[in-house]
C-alpha cells in the first residue's frame, strides 16, 4: 500500500514539474518576443502624437492608459488646467513644455501650439499633448488634429474625465435624474467670437441639465439670458469652484436669488456652472473617502512597517 502511494505521488510530482517547465519556457519565449518587438519599435520609431485628457483637477483621475503612454513620451505639452502633481508620473528625461491657457492669460497662441506639435513629431519624437479634463470637450481638439492630419502625422486620442462628470461626482449633484432631467447640455461660456451667442431659446427647455464650462465671470450674464428667454426664476443653480481639489467650493442658489458679487467673491476658478432641478437632488459626498491616503493604515510609532 505504501509502495503504491509512493509511486502515485512520484508520478504526479513528475507531471507537475513537466507542466511547470513547459509554462516557464512559454513565459521565457513570450518575454523574448516582447523584448524583440520593443527593440524593433525603438529602431524604426517615427513621430507620433497622443492627445491625452488628464482628467479634471484631482491627479488620480488620470486613466491607466494615459499613465502608460506618458512613460514613453519624449515631449509633453502641458495645459494650465493639468495638475502639477501629475509631473511625478512623467519620465525623468522628458522635455516638458508649458502651453497653458486660461482666461485672459495665454502663454502660447493655439496656432503656435499646433505648429509645435507638428515640429516635434517631425523630429521623430513621441509627443504627448496633455490637456485638462477631456480633450474632445472644449479642448480645441479639432484644431490640433487638423494640423496633424495636414502633415500626415499619426495621432491617437485618449479620453479623460471631463469637468462635468468630475464635479458632479465630487459635489453629489447628479447630471441626470429620472424625475426631472432626461438630458444634459455642455455649453461653453466663451466663444471664439465674443459677439456670438448661445441658442438661449433652446437652452431653456424643461427637464434638462445645463453645464456651462469656464463660466465664473459670466454667471450674471448666463442667469439674465436664461430668465429673459423663459426659464423659471426659481430654477436651481450651482457654481463649483476648483472642483475635485482640496480647495473645492460650491454655491447653490436659484437664478432669481444668486448674488454673484457676494456669493462668489472668494471663487477664483476654474469653475463650472450647473443649472437645473438636479441641483436639488444633491447629497453630501464623503470626500475623505476619495483621498489618496484614505486606505493607508495608521501605525502606532513602535510598530514595525509590516
Amino acid at each position: 500500500m505504501v509502495s503504491h502511494m509512493f509511486t502515485f505521488t512520484n508520478t504526479a510530482f513528475k507531471r507537475v514539474m513537466n507542466v511547470h517547465n513547459e509554462l516557464l519556457n512559454k513565459v521565457k519565449l513570450a518575454a523574448s518576443h516582447t523584448q524583440t518587438k520593443r527593440l524593433n519599435i525603438q529602431g524604426c520609431k517615427k513621430g507620433q502624437v497622443y492627445l491625452i485628457g488628464a482628467g479634471s483637477g484631482d491627479p488620480e483621475l488620470l486613466t491607466m492608459k494615459a499613465h502608460r503612454i506618458l512613460q514613453h513620451a519624449d515631449v509633453i505639452l502641458v495645459d494650465c488646467l493639468v495638475s502639477s502633481e501629475l509631473q511625478q508620473y512623467f519620465p525623468s528625461n522628458v522635455e516638458v513644455i508649458f502651453v497653458g491657457k486660461r482666461q485672459g492669460c495665454h502663454s502660447m497662441p493655439q496656432a503656435s501650439i499646433s505648429r509645435l506639435l507638428v515640429e516635434k513629431a517631425q523630429e521623430n519624437k513621441i509627443v504627448v499633448r496633455l490637456k485638462g479634463g477631456d480633450p474632445s470637450i472644449f479642448g480645441r481638439l479639432s484644431e490640433e488634429t487638423n494640423a496633424l492630419a495636414e502633415h500626415n502625422i499619426p495621432f491617437a486620442i485618449v479620453p479623460g474625465v471631463t469637468a462635468a462628470s468630475a464635479c458632479s461626482a465630487y459635489t453629489g449633484i447628479p447630471l441626470t435624474d429620472r424625475t426631472c432631467s432626461q438630458s444634459v447640455q455642455f455649453v461653453t461660456a466663451h466663444f471664439k467670437d465674443e459677439q456670438q451667442q448661445a441658442n438661449w431659446s433652446q437652452l431653456v427647455a424643461a427637464k434638462q441639465t445645463l453645464v456651462f464650462y469656464m463660466g465664473l465671470t459670466r454667471v450674471d450674464s448666463i442667469v439674465k439670458q436664461l430668465i429673459e428667454h423663459g426659464m423659471k426664476p426659481n430654477t436651481p443653480i450651482a457654481i463649483v469652484d476648483k472642483g475635485t481639489l482640496a480647495e473645492q467650493k460650491i454655491c447653490c442658489q436659484t437664478l432669481a436669488k444668486i448674488n454673484v458679487e457676494h456669493a462668489l467673491k472668494d471663487f477664483t476658478g476654474p469653475a463650472l456652472v450647473i443649472i437645473g432641478d438636479v441641483v436639488n437632488q444633491r447629497k453630501d459626498v464623503n470626500l475623505a473617502m476619495l483621498k489618496a491616503d484614505y486606505f493607508v493604515k495608521e501605525r502606532v510609532p513602535w510598530q514595525l512597517p509590516f
